[in-house]
């Protein structure tokens, strides 16, 4: 059974080549416009608005309450509360020495500049749900946030069969946050942009989603600040003639099950090696809990790329650009040094991409869509701003004015000429 689709890679044609490469968060343009219209509808219609359109796609939209969160806790199992504890501690862990530190430079005497960074107020996570709980989630958008001292942390995620699940409950009270929403799709990120009668807007969004959540953060950019459009989950396997067929099998599986949009991509010099993985998926997929997915995932976005040289697999790698690129060849370590554009590297045989997602304390909020490119993980950073603090004396200015003085009149500017003139000018009358 041919499970992915085979290309080779130097027969392919320059935009043959850019289709597979170059994708987008949001492939169908419908969705964005889809998606502008119901944020219009909610900035002016508040909770009415959110709560007709979540019972319309079969959710609701409610807050829940402090005595569900800490019932969820005390209900939950304590091998999947230890886990989510374990989970908590490696991304604090991890994320502490992100902190910033305030820098000072002194470019010439009597004048100062200094960066300081502080963390936001008021944040919104979203969390995907619905068809699947991702707990896990929940512990890489709030405990960066807790990190970063941010005071409110507010989650939304989907009802699933009618109530907030109660792991997904259990995390957010675990986790820290502040205060959590069950209700989710589009109109929960234009809640959460705009405000309703009973939700305070943030002032940023940070989270991965579905096309329309995406579109959605899109759409509100401006309004508040958004980590990265994230898209569907995504992997590249490099492997070459030493990469055992069930590794790199497993890997691409691991992360096409999130969803039928998911690609999978293995790249290789090994041409060989594509039918040993392809019996591995064959073998294995009967029997995975979203075979039906996965098998979408693969049809329609599973792919081979067999190329001609070690060089020109890696060259195509950067050009991908994947979320999750999974390293097994000959020398794992060489290999994965020479990667910019990924959003987590696992490097050789014994580092599954699920250690990432779960367990490591890396983030798996990640850039996809080639974003990889420009874009790095979700990180403390994320949950604060900086600003420019400058400091000039009397000293200072005089130095910085024949510079001040000659831009300005280049640019026409007369008024930002006269700011720093006429100060030394009353200094001098006043002297």
């Amino acid at each position: 059974m041919t499970m992915l689709r085979r290309a080779r890679l130097e027969a392919l044609s320059d935009s043959e080549r850019r289709r597979l490469t170059r994708r987008s968060v949001i492939p169908d343009p419908s969705v964005a416009e889809r998606t502008a219209e119901i944020c219009r509808r909610v900035e002016r219609g508040g909770d009415s608005v959110v709560a007709e359109l979540a019972g319309r796609l079969g959710g609701g939209w409610r807050q829940v309450s402090s005595e569900e969160l800490d019932a969820a806790v005390a209900a939950l199992n304590p091998d999947i509360r230890s886990a989510l504890e374990a989970a908590i501690r490696a991304v604090a862990a991890v994320h502490s020495p992100q902190l910033p530190t305030d820098t000072e430079t002194t470019t010439v005497p009597g004048v100062s500049v200094t960066r300081v960074w502080a963390p936001l107020r008021r944040v919104g996570a979203y969390v995907p749900g619905g068809k699947a709980v991702y707990p896990s989630t929940v512990v890489m958008t709030v405990v960066p946030a807790v990190v970063a001292g941010v005071a409110e942390i507010v989650v939304v995620s989907p009802e699933h069969d009618g109530r907030l699940p109660e792991v997904m409950a259990a995390a957010c009270r675990l986790a820290g946050a502040t205060e959590v929403w069950a209700g989710g799709g589009a109109q929960a990120i234009a809640a959460l942009a705009y405000g309703t009668e009973t939700m305070r807007p943030v002032d940023k969004i940070v989270g991965p989603g579905n096309a329309y959540v995406t579109a959605a953060k899109l759409a509100v950019f401006g309004t508040c600040a958004i980590d990265l459009p994230a898209g569907p989950s995504e992997v590249l396997v490099i492997a070459d003639d030493t990469a055992d067929p069930r590794l790199v099998a497993v890997d691409l599986l691991c992360q096409a099950e999130h969803g039928p949009d998911s690609p999978a991509v293995l790249v290789t010099t090994d041409a060989s090696l594509v039918d040993r993985v392809d019996s591995a998926i064959a073998a294995w997929l009967p029997d995975l809990e979203r075979a039906d997915i996965l098998a979408k995932a693969l049809s329609d976005h599973g792919v081979a790329v067999i190329a001609e040289s070690r060089q020109a697999a890696m060259a195509f790698a950067e050009e991908y650009a994947a979320e999750h690129v999974s390293v097994m060849t000959r020398d794992p370590e060489a290999d994965a040094a020479e990667i910019r554009s990924a959003g987590s590297v696992y490097v050789g045989p014994w580092a599954p991409e699920s250690a990432g997602d779960y367990a490591t304390g890396a983030n798996h909020v990640l850039p996809t869509g080639g974003l990889a490119r420009a874009c790095g993980p979700l990180s403390v950073t994320d949950f604060g701003s900086w600003r420019q603090v400058q400091r000039i004396d009397r000293g200072g200015l005089e130095r910085l004015a024949p510079t001040i003085s000659a831009l300005a009149t280049a640019e026409g500017l007369t008024a930002h000429r006269l700011a720093a003139e006429i100060r030394l000018e009353i200094d001098r009358e006043t002297a």
